[in-house]
């Protein structure tokens, strides 16, 4: 078990991390929707009801679809975009897709790559580009939660004002769900701009996200 938690340890902190943001999220959010509630003659709701509603939902799945966007972008966007200096890019003249030989696929598999790295024709393309499926089918998915959970919530406030509740595509093509989506995606292209710039110059000792210490600014693609 010690060598479990030891060798997952990141993995399992973030996931503690999560499942307790989200735990106090639901919190927070039941208790500012009910005194929203109060303050427009509503009805206070359960816990659980609350945490089954569009209300929550929405605000779960529009921060979700942000942060997979954000890892889509870059995974695919680092495979031929370089900055110069920054551990977060590849090594210059590394741009595109790379040789057989130097993604060690193929022939050029050694006896510890992944069974998939060494099969031929659609099975090694999907593998070669698994990480990249995966990370936007989570984009796409949560993105269409957000779109679906969005608009029932944009309606029960279009019905308690009195006004029309829209359709999935009338809803789609309104302010009020493209400005809760761009807070979030400028909020994301400005952390990870940062991140790949700010690390040219600052340095973190010991964190694989940063270059060693002593590493020159334009020192391109190393880790510390």
């Amino acid at each position: 078990m010690r060598r479990f938690l030891r060798d997952n340890g990141l993995t399992l902190t973030f996931l503690a991390l999560f499942l307790a943001a989200l735990a106090a999220q639901a919190i927070a959010g039941h208790a500012e929707f009910n005194n929203d509630q109060a303050d427009h003659g509503g009805s206070s709701v359960s816990f659980w009801r609350y945490v089954f509603s569009s209300a929550y939902g929405v605000a779960v799945m529009e921060n979700w679809q942000s942060e997979y966007l954000q890892f889509t972008l870059f995974i695919l966007l680092t495979v031929w975009l370089v900055q110069r200096g920054s551990p977060e890019s590849k090594e210059l003249g590394k741009e595109g897709v790379e040789s057989d030989k130097d993604q060690q696929v193929g022939r050029h598999a050694t006896e510890d790559s992944p069974r998939w790295a060494r099969a031929d024709g659609l099975a090694r393309r999907i593998y070669e580009n698994s990480l990249l499926l995966v990370m936007g089918a989570a984009w796409i998915g949560t993105w269409v939660a957000q779109a679906l959970t969005g608009r029932v919530e944009y309606n029960s406030e279009q019905l308690e004002h009195l006004s029309e509740p829209l359709s999935l595509g009338q809803y789609l093509g309104s302010a009020s769900f493209w400005e809760r989506t761009l807070q979030n995606w400028q909020s994301e292209f400005l952390a990870v701009g940062s991140m790949a710039i700010l690390a040219v110059y600052l340095r973190q000792r010991g964190s694989p996200e940063s270059k060693p210490v002593g590493a020159a600014h334009d020192a391109t693609g190393v880790e510390g």
